[in-house]
């Protein structure tokens, strides 16, 4: 038996009718009492983060400093060219509302902001600017706020609206001053880990303001990180390997302790940046032994070592700024 509740009904109409439209639900016949939609995918249902996309975003980085590159999450294989940057990105990090990307900073400290939109393909626009230089700092998102922490010895986060365009806002300070750390968000906590020979995981509640808090710490310290990004709808954070390790790490988000061992890098490397579309996680570019064009990848619901995606079009280090969006 199935019941039709109509469109009026869903949007709230008083006295709706059930005649033709609606979505429908049924009893089931094994659990009674219980209704489930009919026709109706159970997974279809589930929560999905919008800053999740199926393309992921490289900004910049060392001898790729204006190029931006895109790859099919969902796929294996070479990235594409998607634009250029105004400037030298060396040192930038980035994030996503799932539409636009964001690239923060420069090299040398600079202040720049820039955003694309994500489905097209053309060159940044200037989005505003941070109220103090930084360079291999760490950006993460709630899907509204963008915050952007560290870099060199500072603790200083500072967030940006990602819907509109503007100049950065004071948010509070991570635990320790750090750059070259990376960062993650299940949408409600923002956490970055390692940097500057670090192994803490600091975390903060993105819609609120104020001074991050200890999480945990990492498997061990991580300078010059691959990347981080979650995944399995939020849930969970993964670093990637860093300078002197190829060992990846990850955290359950919803709860504070320390890292678990989840494999290696597919090349040991480090000063990259890593993206996800929620199921699958990229590793792209880094140093070590020279300067690589390599994106390896990961299924964030497993454990186990890292496997060959594919190459940038252009080799590039330096805490190359990632993210991802559709």
């Amino acid at each position: 038996m199935s019941r039709k509740i109509s469109r009026s009904f869903i949007n709230g109409r008083a006295g709706a009718g059930t005649a033709g439209q609606g979505i429908k639900v049924e009893w089931d016949s094994t659990n009674d009492g219980e209704l489930h939609w009919k026709d109706v995918s159970e997974s279809s249902l589930e929560y999905a983060p919008t800053w999740y996309g199926d393309r992921g975003i490289w900004f910049g980085g060392y001898l790729g400093s204006t190029v931006i590159d895109y790859v099919d999450i969902t796929s294996t294989g070479n990235a594409t060219d998607f634009g250029n940057t105004s400037g030298n990105k060396q040192g930038v990090s980035a994030c996503s509302n799932g539409s636009r990307g964001v690239s923060i900073g420069t090299v040398s400290g600079g202040t720049g902001i820039e955003y694309i939109t994500i489905s097209t393909t053309g060159n940044g626009t200037n989005f505003g600017d941070l109220s103090t230089g930084r360079s291999e700092a760490s950006a993460t998102c709630d899907g509204t706020r963008g915050i952007d922490a560290g870099g060199g010895s500072s603790n200083t986060m500072e967030y940006i609206t990602m819907a509109t365009t503007g100049n950065s806002t004071d948010f509070g300070d991570l635990t320790v001053g750090r750059g070259t750390l990376q960062s993650c968000s299940d949408g409600t906590k923002g956490l970055w880990g390692g940097g500057g020979s670090s192994n803490t995981i600091d975390y903060v509640t993105i819609s609120t303001l104020g001074n991050a808090t200890d999480f945990g710490n990492l498997t061990v310290s991580k300078n010059e990180t691959m990347g981080a990004f979650s995944g399995i709808s939020g849930t969970r954070g993964v670093w990637g390997g860093a300078n002197g390790t190829n060992v990846i790490d990850y955290i359950t988000i919803a709860t504070t302790g320390n890292a678990t061992d989840f494999g290696n890098m597919f090349l040991s490397r480090w000063a990259g940046g890593g993206c996800s579309n929620d199921t699958r996680g990229c590793f792209g570019g880094g140093e070590g032994g020279g300067t690589h064009n390599v994106i390896d990848y990961i299924t964030i619901a497993t454990t186990g070592n890292a496997l060959d995606f594919g190459d940038l079009t252009v080799a590039r280090r330096a805490m190359v700024g990632s993210c991802s969006g559709n």
